[in-house]
């Protein structure tokens, strides 16, 4: 892998390899805190890592920051009024600057096309940490987290219900390359983009997964072993908040939606969650829950890619 723009960018195979190597990651972290012992490694001994936030973070930021400490690396995190990407400065310069002066780049931002001529310009590895066509770092640790419940994921049934966003469409990828069946319920008029179920449906072929978009919330989340939502109106979409919340309201993930899914469901949610909006209370607080096991699986699985890329 030379970028990590897209799950496009990885086979089905090198998806699976690094949710191997996150495994290992995150047993090897266990086992150093349970000895006591230091958490750092030595995979990015001397290398620096560029984090570039256009959009305000908690996990990511976090999750990035930590992790490349652990692995023996110097973080550098940059705020969107010190880059002014495309503002103060063209993209494509901040890019080949920072290229000159770290290892990699992560980067948080607004457009694909942006971040894809960042890449172009970069000259080392580029790492989406979320734009709003795609959340593919979000998409490694929701497939770690549900293998690590329910072992396989070929064969497995993930409901997403909601908006079709950046994070439904790299789990649509995601799923189809591994053999994960993904389901979309979404209300009319929020689909996920036709060219990314185009492409998941083409890659589902390959692995014997399904790709269903449907505006039917139940029969979308009948058997599922995973129940996904998130947020209706995602960071810029602040204004469209109160029309999104009455389109949505059918669309809440309940306790009696999660009646619905197979026996031993797990819920999933990419944070932050808005309690009695897109999920109710009781579903966040229940057995099922496991979204604080996802966040921290933002950590390891963002540590093994970042390893493999520079290693």
């Amino acid at each position: 892998m030379r970028h990590f723009l897209s799950v496009d960018d990885v086979t089905g195979d090198e998806l699976l390899a690094l949710l191997d190597r996150a495994d290992e990651l995150k047993a090897e972290r266990a086992a150093r805190h349970r000895a006591g012992s230091s958490l750092v490694g030595d995979q990015l001994q001397g290398r620096s890592v560029a984090l570039v936030f256009e959009k305000p973070s908690l996990r990511t930021r976090a999750s990035f920051e930590v992790g490349v400490h652990e692995l023996g690396g110097k973080a550098l995190p940059m705020w969107d009024g010190e880059v002014g990407l495309g503002r103060r400065e063209a993209v494509a310069d901040v890019g080949a600057v920072l290229g000159r002066y770290v290892h990699a780049i992560v980067i948080r931002t607004f457009g694909q096309d942006d971040l894809e001529e960042l890449a172009a310009a970069a000259g080392v590895p580029v790492v989406n940490a979320l734009t709003d066509h795609e959340h593919p770092c979000q998409a490694l640790a929701d497939l770690q987290t549900v293998r690590e419940h329910h072992g396989e994921l070929a064969g497995r049934t993930l409901t997403y219900v909601g908006d079709g966003n950046n994070v439904a469409h790299s789990l649509l990828l995601a799923g189809a390359k591994v053999g994960l069946s993904v389901r979309i319920a979404h209300p009319e008029g929020y689909a996920p983009a036709p060219d990314v179920v185009a492409a998941a449906q083409r890659h589902a072929g390959a692995s014997g997964a399904e790709v269903v978009v449907t505006t039917d919330p139940r029969a979308a989340v009948d058997g599922a072993d995973a129940v996904y939502t998130d947020v209706w109106a995602s960071m810029g979409q602040e204004s469209e908040a109160a029309e999104r919340a009455a389109k949505f309201a059918d669309f809440q993930v309940t306790p009696q939606l999660m009646a619905h899914a197979a026996d031993g469901a797990v819920f999933l949610h990419c944070l932050p969650a808005h309690r009695g909006e897109e999920v109710a209370a009781e579903v966040m607080a229940s057995p099922a829950a496991r979204v604080f096991d996802q966040a921290e699986n933002r950590l390891h699985a963002q540590k093994a890619l970042l390893a493999t890329l520079l290693g």
